[in-house]
């Protein structure tokens, strides 16, 4: 039986959401994301809404309605850069528990219909519809409906033969869209697509391919093999030209293990290194009791204690230790923090740190090995900070 894989994407998620609350705000930009702000009475008349152009602070968009994206708004961008595209879009804060709430209804909906599911995140999931009744767009169009009816929120959702395919063609028309895909579609719906539209290749990889000439996934299909193994390697470019021809067989994982648990925090200005010592030690503690707290939540012991570093030039820097032993206690991630931290030149201010835990196992089960990095030559003095 040929295979019926369906990618579902919920619309503007976090802003849909907020709408719901919010239903005066309904065709007006709205930007959420920020933090310390006190969501305003369900009933404030829309004139009452904080302004894009009245914050002040390093909080980042953690979506934008359709109507907020047209101005030129998307999601992880800052709120200051934000401000000079839609000054007068509206400012909502987010409200996590409310999404995962939201989440977890329209998933149950999907499920009582088509069990075969992939969680992709709060608000995506592959769908496998190959073995359930009925034509693909009865289907799709039925999942939707149940969507709608347990959440008030709409969705977009792409059916093809693979979950790379799919993944594509539920963005080709939201919102609310909905989506049919054959291979034979290839030349006409995703040939035509900048190379960027497929999932894996990101910025960096976009940008190489353009300098090489490639700038449409048309024009990848019939790249040079030679050409793209040279300058990206035998595995990734040999993915991309399968890509390229909407070759894919991975199948849909109804259950995963996660790979990794971090957290991360932007600061509301930059900090010095030095200067200011004390508040980025507060804030590394914090973050490693928080993935402590995580680890424990969840059942897993890491073994591979990470950081992350963003600059205020925007750089972004990781290191990697790799312990003797796996662990969940917040003082033993701290250690490992600390000596990663010491491995790093601080010359420059930081704009965000992050901690991170890999090489997740459940206790008592035996560690996978891990490789630690090894350790750059670094320039410059090397300060013993946050201790």
């Amino acid at each position: 039986m040929d295979r019926r894989i369906a990618h579902l994407d919920m619309d503007a998620f976090y802003a849909s959401v907020e709408l719901l609350r919010y239903p005066q705000l309904r065709g007006l930009p709205v930007v959420v994301g920020g933090r310390g702000q006190t969501p305003p009475p369900p009933d404030t008349a829309p004139p009452d809404f904080p302004r894009l152009k009245t914050y002040a602070g390093r909080g980042v968009a953690t979506t934008a309605s359709y109507e907020a994206r047209a101005l030129g708004v998307h999601s992880g961008m800052g709120l200051m850069k934000a401000a000079q595209l839609a000054p007068g879009a509206i400012l909502l804060p987010a409200d996590f528990e409310a999404y995962r709430r939201y989440s977890r209804r329209f998933k149950a909906a999907v499920a009582e219909l088509a069990p075969k599911i992939e969680d992709r995140g709060i608000d995506e999931i592959y769908i496998d519809l190959t073995e359930v009744p009925g034509d693909a767009a009865t289907l799709a169009a039925e999942i939707k409906r149940r969507v709608f009816r347990a959440t008030g929120l709409k969705c977009s959702i792409g059916i093809t033969p693979n979950k790379l395919l799919s993944k594509i063609a539920s963005e080709l028309d939201k919102p609310d869209g909905l989506t049919l895909l054959s291979f034979a579609d290839l030349p006409t719906r995703i040939w035509p697509l900048a190379v960027k539209k497929i999932n894996g290749i990101g910025p960096k990889a976009s940008a190489k391919l353009n300098t090489l000439g490639i700038h449409t996934v048309g024009e990848l299909a019939v790249a040079s093999p030679q050409l793209l193994l040279e300058h990206f390697g035998k595995h990734y470019g040999r993915w991309m030209l399968d890509a390229a021809h909407g070759r894919d067989e991975r199948t849909v994982e109804t259950s995963s293990e996660p790979k990794s648990i971090s957290r991360e925090t932007t600061f509301d200005r930059d900090l010095d290194p030095r200067r200011d010592r004390a508040e980025l030690s507060r804030i590394l503690i914090s973050l490693c009791e928080g993935v402590a707290r995580d680890l424990k939540r969840k059942g897993y012991l890491g073994k591979a204690i990470g950081i992350k570093l963003r600059f205020e030039d925007f750089r972004t820097l990781t290191r990697v230790v790799t312990q003797t032993e796996a662990t969940d206690d917040a003082a033993a991630i701290l250690a490992a923090a600390r000596a990663c931290l010491k491995r790093v030149t601080l010359e420059r201010r930081l704009r965000l740190l992050g901690v991170r835990a890999a090489t997740l196992v459940r206790p008592g089960e035996p560690v996978p090995s891990a490789r630690e990095p090894a350790p750059e030559n670094l320039l410059g003095e090397t300060l013993p900070l946050f201790e």
